[in-house]
């Protein structure tokens, strides 16, 4: 299945990073957040990949065009232009990535709905581009079929509030972004979504994913909840940035499913 990363947003809460960088290029580990996020699902096999960019996009284009070139020694025949590798790269990952830019002020939902074009199957991945887990997609994506439904989101149970999730079985019955308090269950992002509930949406820039489409599938009773016990991690500022440096650093990554 396809794998479409939202990388476009600006990243305001992290400025200490966003300011020269897309937050997704922000490193953990000497690497990319966006780079963990993709090692985690091509574990499972997922390895091609589409991503939405926005803010500062062409540096994400110009990480995955010099991937190769950038993991090695390399001679440079100034004269010619010619480039010669000198050694052997530390991992070749099977990936295919798209890149698309969706717009510098294009919210997820309308990023989502531009990249329709670009998404072969009727059904897909969806994540956002800042945020690591230790999430089994293979159990992800048999709940989701099983449920006969349009959509699945992950459930998890962070310290932060994010969109919480009023669960009945395994239906999600509303959906609230960002409560004042929040309790339970709240969005932790790891979709799968089929393409259909797009078919209704528009192409403004202003429609987000959360209240402009997983609100509706849920008044509808068409998203389906998949629970999410495990590690869960945003990374929205610079102490949840040095929180996951922390993990790396001392070899007890819980996302590292690699």
């Amino acid at each position: 299945m396809q794998v479409v990363v939202l990388c476009g947003g600006m990243g305001t809460r992290l400025r200490e990073e966003t300011e020269f960088r897309p937050k997704p290029m922000v490193e953990i580990g000497g690497r990319p957040i966006l780079w963990h996020i993709m090692r985690h699902y091509s574990t499972f096999g997922h390895l091609r990949f589409l991503l939405c960019t926005g803010y500062k996009g062409a540096m994400i284009k110009d990480y995955f065009l010099n991937y190769r070139q950038a993991a090695r020694d390399l001679e440079i025949d100034l004269s010619s232009g010619a480039v010669r590798l000198l050694s052997a790269p530390e991992e070749d990952l099977p990936w295919s990535v798209r890149i698309q830019d969706t717009g510098l002020n294009t919210l997820t939902g309308a990023r989502l709905k531009r990249a329709m074009k670009y998404i072969d199957d009727e059904l897909f991945l969806a994540t956002y581009g800042d945020g690591v887990a230790d999430v089994d997609i293979d159990a992800l994506v048999a709940h989701h079929k099983t449920s006969g439904k349009l959509a699945t989101v992950t459930a998890v149970r962070p310290s932060s509030r994010f969109g919480e999730l009023d669960i009945v079985g395994d239906t999600v019955s509303s959906f609230i972004e960002k409560p004042q308090t929040a309790e339970g269950w709240i969005n932790g992002g790891y979709f799968v979504l089929d393409k259909k509930i797009f078919d209704d949406v528009s192409d403004a820039e202003n429609i987000t994913l959360e209240q402009g489409i997983l609100e509706s599938l849920a008044r509808r009773k068409e998203l389906n909840v998949y629970r999410h016990t495990g590690f869960w991690q945003c990374m929205d500022t610079y102490r949840e940035m040095c929180l996951l440096e922390e993990y790396w650093q001392k070899g007890n990554a819980p996302w590292k499913t690699w």
